[in-house]
C-alpha cells in the first residue's frame, strides 16, 4: 500500500513539473506590445479583439481573389498576395495564414524572414530555385530546385528565398504558421531602414567601402 501511495505521489509531482515545464508566454502576434498601466490608453492586444460568436457570418471566414495573378512588374519580379488576419478576420487565434506568390521569368522573392512563422511552399506552376540559411555559426545553405507539385519547408525565423529559373512565369502557394507571420526583407531592412543605419556600421558589418553602402542606402 505504501509503495502504491509513493508511486502515486511521484506521478503527481512529475505531472505538476511537466505542466510547469510546458507553461510559456503566448507567442507575440505583432512586432512588440509595450506594457501600459492605464487601460484607457491601450491600443494593442496580442492578436485581435474577438467578435461576438452569435454575430459571426460566413463572410468572416471567406476571402475572394487568390486566383488572380499579382503584378510582377517591379524591381524583383515577384508579388506576394498575403491572406492574414487583417484580410480574413476568421483567422484570428487560429495560428495560420496563406499567400499566393507570383514570379515573372527570372523574378525572385528576395531573401527574407518571417519573425513569427514557419512556411511551407507548394509550387503550382514553373521551376523555382529555393533555399534557406541555418543560424550562426554554420550559416549553411540548404537549397533545392523545385518543379510543379513539389513542396518545401522554410523553418521558423530562418532567412529564405525563391528564384524563378524558368523562361515562363511561376506560381506558388505558401502556408504560414501564424495569423500574422510578418516579413523582414533583408536588403530593405538593412539598407532601407528609416532612419538609415549609420553607414560606418554597415561598412564594417559587410566589409564594404562606405561609398558602396551609401549607394545601396540611396537605392533602397
Amino acid at each position: 500500500m505504501k509503495k502504491t501511495a509513493s508511486f502515486l505521489v511521484a506521478v503527481a509531482v512529475m505531472s505538476l513539473a511537466s505542466s510547469l515545464a510546458y507553461a510559456y508566454d503566448p507567442s507575440p502576434l505583432q512586432d512588440f506590445c509595450v506594457a501600459i498601466d492605464e487601460p484607457k490608453n491601450a491600443v494593442f492586444v496580442n492578436g485581435k479583439f474577438c467578435k461576438n460568436p452569435n454575430l459571426t457570418a460566413a463572410v468572416d471566414f471567406l476571402f475572394h481573389g487568390l486566383n488572380i495573378p499579382g503584378n510582377t512588374e517591379n524591381l524583383v519580379g515577384s508579388n506576394v498576395t498575403l491572406v492574414n488576419v487583417d484580410r480574413l478576420p476568421g483567422l484570428n487565434t487560429l495560428g495560420i495564414s496563406i499567400a499566393r506568390i507570383d514570379y515573372a521569368p527570372y523574378g525572385e522573392n528576395p531573401p527574407h524572414t518571417h519573425p513569427r512563422a514557419t512556411e511551407i511552399l507548394t509550387v503550382l506552376e514553373g521551376t523555382l530555385y529555393v533555399g534557406f540559411v541555418t543560424s550562426n555559426p554554420e550559416n549553411r545553405l540548404i537549397s533545392k530546385v523545385l518543379i510543379k507539385g513539389d513542396v518545401f519547408v522554410f523553418p521558423f525565423g530562418l532567412i529564405h528565398f525563391q528564384f524563378n529559373i524558368g523562361h515562363i512565369p511561376a506560381v506558388a502557394i505558401a502556408a504560414l504558421s501564424s495569423q500574422n507571420p510578418g516579413v523582414i526583407t533583408i536588403a530593405n531592412a538593412v539598407f532601407g531602414s528609416n532612419p538609415p543605419i549609420n553607414p560606418d556600421v554597415l561598412a564594417k558589418a559587410f566589409q564594404l567601402d562606405k561609398k558602396v553602402v551609401e549607394h545601396l542606402q540611396a537605392v533602397f
